[in-house]
């Protein structure tokens, strides 16, 4: 028994050696696991930060051109073009058919 207790201390030794050499290991890659994920999210935050900005930016464009006089002017000059587009094709029902139509 006693030979047996003098060879298991050595070898009880060495085991607790390499797994501390294989604890060691993979705590560090634990941590280069993190700092690659933190880097990747960082840079997606970033990102999303850039495009959202744009998109404020293009949102107080568009509301600058709906809230200008200027819009409401346009759109009513398109407004009668579209009226004479209509008018020049003679397409569209003259008033006075639309009430022969429902009798």
């Amino acid at each position: 028994m006693t030979g047996e207790m003098a060879l298991m201390i050595p070898i009880l030794g060495i085991l607790l050696g390499f797994f501390g050499v294989w604890t060691n290991h993979k705590e560090k890659v634990a941590k280069l696991q993190s700092k690659a994920v933190a880097t990747e999210t960082a840079e997606k935050a970033a990102q999303y930060a850039s495009h959202i900005q744009r998109l404020e930016d293009r949102v107080q464009v568009l509301e600058r051109i709906v809230t200008d006089r200027g819009y409401d002017i346009a759109t009513q000059i398109e407004a009668l073009r579209d009226q004479r587009r209509v008018d020049d094709q003679g397409s569209g029902v003259p008033l006075g058919q639309i009430e022969r139509e429902k009798a």
